[in-house]
Order: C-alpha cells, then sequence, then structure tokens
C-alpha cells in the first residue's frame, strides 16, 4: 500500500528503515509541465531509473494573471497525477512525495485543487515554498556535481519563480525566490498579435530588475550551476548535450546567441527547425533571458547543466530520510541554521551573540525536554529564531523586536515552511519583555498549537539571552535541573557573571508563567 511520508516524524519510534534496494518515487506538479520519477536507489545517492514521464500540463496558464487554476488545467492535472499513481502501483512502491510549486501557491484554489488530488487519487499533494523547492535541486546537484571547497551558485527555472541559491557541500547558505518563471512572463508580457520585437525588449527591461544580494557580499562563488528543463533545452541547442550522469558547459556567448537566434524565429518555426516541443517553444525565449541575466550578475562564462531537477532532489531527500533518519535529522538542523545565518549577514547581525544564544537555546531545550515535550522541528524553530533575533536593529535598535519580526517574517528560510517561518518570527519578536496580548495580530492569527510553540519558545529563548547580556559569551555553558516548582541553572563561564544574573532574575518572568517553574541561578544570593 502506498504511503507517504513527507515528514519522516511521523514514523513510528521503533520502526526499523527500509533496506536497500530501495524503490521510491517523485511527483513534480510544476506551472508548466507535471513530472514524474521513479527510481530503484541501491545506495543514498545511487540509483537506476524505472520510469519517468512528463506531462504538458500547464497549470501556469491564467494563474499569474486571474490568480486561480483553471478548470481543464486541474482536470488535466489529476488525470495525470492519476496515472502516475497507477505507475507506482505497477512497479511495487511504497514509497513517494508528490509537491506542487509557484502557480498552485499562488492560486486562490490552490487548496482546492489539493483536495481534489487527494479524493481522486489518493495522492498526498504538498504545496512548498520557492526556499524548499531550491533545496530539494540542491539535494540533487550535490549528489552529481563534485562542489570541493568553494562555494556555488545554483540557479533553478520553472513556470513560475526562478530559485538563486549560494550553496556548498553541506548546506545552502542563502536562498531568494524571484516571480521570474517563464510561464509568468510569457503571460503577462506577451500581447497576442504585436511584433516580436516589442515584446522581446520588454523581456530585457524585465528581466534587468533581478538583482542577487549575495553577489554583493563578500561570497566568491566558483561558479553557476543551472537546472530546469529550459536550460537543458538550451544546452542541446547549442551542442552541449547534458545527460544523467553528465555535466554539460554551457557557454554564456553560446546562450546569447541562442537568445539571438531564438528571437528570430517564430513559435512553429521553433517547432519545426529547431525540433522544440510546443510547451518549450514558447517560454524557451523568456527562460534563456533570465537565465542570461543570472550569468551576467555573477560574473560567469559558462553555466554548468546537470540533468537533474526537483524531482531528483524529491528521491534523494526521501531516501536519505527513510534510510538515516536521525543523521537526516541532523543535516536538516544544520542547514536551517546555516540558511538563517545567511539571512542574518544580511542585516549585518553579531553572528557571535546570535550563534552563542542558539547554541545555550539548544542545550536548555534538550535539557528541558521533560518540561517542554516539544519536537525536533520546534527545536529547528527555537535555533533560527535564535540566530535571528536581533536583525530587527538593521532597522533600528528601538522596537527591534518588532522590526526581527517583520524581517523575519517578509524572508524564506530554507527548511522552514511559511507556516514555521511564522512561528520563528513570533519567537524572535517575544526574545524581550513583553508578551503576547490580544492586539498582537502576528501571534493571535497563528494556530492554536503555533501559539503554545511561539510562547514556550519564547520562554526558553530568553533565558538564552539573557545568559549573553553583554554580547562578550562570558557565560560558556549552561546546566539546567527542573524541580517541583523550581528550575535551578548552574552557570560555567568567566567572571562574576552579575550583569547575566541580574539579566535572568528580568527576563524569567515567562517561562515562570508558562512552565510554573521558578527561575533560580546557583550560587545567586538575590535567587
Amino acid at each position: 500500500m502506498i504511503q507517504l511520508l513527507t515528514r519522516i516524524r511521523a514514523k513510528s519510534p521503533d520502526q526499523s528503515p527500509p533496506p536497500f534496494p530501495l524503490r521510491v518515487a517523485g511527483i513534480d506538479v510544476g506551472s508548466n509541465a507535471i513530472r514524474f520519477l521513479a527510481a530503484e536507489f541501491t545506495a543514498p545517492t545511487r540509483y537506476r531509473v524505472l520510469a519517468e514521464m512528463r506531462e504538458p500540463v500547464r497549470l501556469g496558464h491564467e494563474v499569474f494573471l486571474s490568480g486561480k487554476l483553471a478548470r481543464g488545467a486541474m482536470e488535466a492535472a489529476v488525470q495525470a497525477i492519476a496515472g502516475f499513481r497507477l505507475q507506482m502501483e505497477a512497479l511495487g512502491i511504497a514509497h513517494y512525495r508528490a509537491v506542487a510549486t509557484s502557480a498552485t501557491r499562488e492560486s486562490r484554489n490552490g487548496e482546492d485543487f489539493v483536495a481534489r488530488v487527494r479524493r481522486e487519487t489518493e495522492i498526498e499533494l504538498e504545496v512548498i515554498t520557492g526556499s524548499e523547492e531550491a533545496r530539494l535541486v540542491y539535494e540533487a546537484v550535490k549528489a552529481q556535481v563534485p562542489f570541493g571547497r568553494k562555494k556555488w551558485l545554483l540557479v533553478d527555472l520553472g513556470g513560475g519563480s526562478v530559485e538563486v541559491s549560494l550553496v556548498d557541500q553541506t548546506a545552502t547558505l542563502w536562498s531568494e525566490s524571484h516571480t521570474m518563471g517563464s510561464v509568468r512572463l510569457l503571460e503577462e508580457l506577451a500581447v497576442s498579435g504585436e511584433e516580436p520585437g516589442r515584446f522581446q525588449r520588454l523581456l530585457e527591461e524585465y528581466a534587468a530588475t533581478l538583482r542577487i544580494p549575495v553577489i554583493a557580499q563578500q561570497w566568491s562563488p566558483a561558479g553557476l550551476i543551472a537546472t530546469g528543463g529550459n536550460i537543458e533545452a538550451l544546452a542541446r541547442l547549442v551542442g552541449a548535450d547534458p545527460g544523467r550522469g553528465r555535466v554539460a558547459a554551457l557557454p554564456v556567448a553560446e546562450l546569447r546567441s541562442a537568445i539571438e537566434k531564438l528571437s528570430r524565429l517564430s513559435f512553429r518555426q521553433r517547432v519545426d527547425q529547431l525540433g522544440l516541443r510546443e510547451d518549450r517553444a514558447d517560454v524557451i525565449l523568456p527562460a534563456a533571458m533570465v537565465y542570461e541575466r543570472v550569468a551576467t550578475l555573477a560574473g560567469v562564462d559558462e553555466l554548468l547543466v546537470p540533468a537533474v531537477g526537483l524531482k531528483d532532489g524529491l528521491l534523494v531527500d526521501l531516501v536519505d530520510d527513510l534510510t538515516t533518519h536521525e543523521a537526516h535529522e541532523v543535516r536538516k538542523e544544520k542547514q536551517a541554521l546555516a540558511g538563517a545565518v545567511a539571512l542574518g549577514k544580511r542585516y549585518l547581525f553579531d553572528e557571535a551573540h546570535a550563534t552563542h544564544v542558539a547554541r545555550l537555546a539548544g542545550s536548555l531545550f534538550d535539557q528541558l525536554q521533560k518540561v517542554h515535550r516539544l519536537d525536533a522541528p520546534a527545536r529547528r524553530m527555537l535555533l533560527a529564531a535564535a540566530v535571528l533575533h536581533d536583525v530587527g536593529i538593521f532597522i533600528g535598535h528601538k522596537k527591534h523586536h518588532k522590526h526581527s519580526l517583520y524581517v523575519i517574517s517578509q524572508s524564506e528560510i530554507p527548511e522552514f515552511t511559511p507556516r514555521e517561518i511564522a512561528v520563528i518570527a513570533n519567537v524572535a519578536r517575544y526574545h524581550r519583555k513583553g508578551v503576547p496580548a490580544a492586539h498582537h495580530e502576528p501571534f493571535t492569527g497563528l494556530e492554536p498549537e503555533d501559539r503554545e510553540r511561539v510562547v514556550k519558545l519564547a520562554s526558553i529563548l530568553r533565558i538564552a539571552d539573557a545568559l549573553d547580556r553583554e554580547h562578550l559569551q562570558a557565560v560558556r555553558g549552561v546546566k539546567a535541573t527542573p524541580g517541583k516548582s523550581k528550575l535551578m541553572l548552574e552557570l560555567d563561564g568567566t567572571g562574576d557573571l552579575l550583569l547575566e544574573r541580574w539579566a535572568l532574575r528580568r527576563k524569567a518572568g515567562l517561562f515562570a508563567d508558562t512552565f510554573g517553574l521558578e527561575v533560580e541561578v546557583s550560587g545567586d544570593r538575590e535567587g
């Protein structure tokens, strides 16, 4: 029986991981097509393809103008997914992950579409963020491209968005999603009957608005890796044919020549003369111009094109989650921390203070597990909030906790869903002396269980932040011993730690109110 394992924490703790060889499948419900990949893994990143299908269902049609998925597109998508379900049953596949990207997440009727897929196909379709999309593509690319010790830029272009990320061998360090997908550009800028030259000029002007903040910072990427069906088609057009197990090099000069050639040809000529599929021939020019813009910003001479994408990343990530659950959780936490630190750097935060507070918060979380009873995802949210609690100082020190709420809530952090980011933003907002109130809409708008998480995590964060009151990392560690009515803290540090003890007395009230434990510090005469 097919089962969804998008989040491995749903597994029973005593359930042993499935052995290799392991068959899995991934479904990518994109804006320009729906893709299916089934494979048999003999090792965490080694697999053979059992089936690969692509259905030309353009869910993005009309969405980026009307805000709704078209009835006909939804019907075709449901039929395609039903067919993939039959393929999985025929191949004996028990584990899969199905995701939908920008067209579904931006549509007003996206939830209705997800519900219909569940009802008619019994497939659980997960709507993911742009940062999660970028992370999964990164997992696929990392399995094929040796990064070495260098940092790389990764650009993945779909029908509705383009994700640009800074990555290395360990994690996605920074990621940003732009609403500049190929189908979106085609539908928003093209006007039927107008002269082709005007469309290209509009594309050029629109693509020129794309910026990559990370380029202006201290990082120096080793190169640019490009993924997506359009860049593979462009590579083939210039004779740099990518394929499974191969990485093609597409010179930027050749990409610009392809843009000039495509701009001179009509839609029908692109199909007849270049052999492009009809659902590729109209979107390939907008896609090429976005890739060229990113390459120009990155200052590279070529783009590396591996023949992998989101669907491959789904499989690699799922197998890793199934077979190495604990190690997988550790990697997810490291990636989440790396993403939070990268975001903090964009706002010139105090990295030493932020990461130290995160370490103390993580230690307190682990020691107080029986008190708060929260799970591993909550720990990741706490660590991210600890890293980012002071980013609002970039806007202004006064009310910086509210500025932090805004900055975090308007950002994407790899490994976190929009719902989780809302929790992180609120935890950071309450790291000072204020408490949640009825007029705090960002808090009251959360689900009840998320409001509970915010209060519990903010209680822990306040203690961790107080322990580095001077931003000097004088407290090296803390031992927390909960009793019936008190939480006793034993500090390991240098000096008398008078300011940290004072800060603890001021900021421990929320913890006492939340858990019913008065906080005392060992050796504190006033405790």
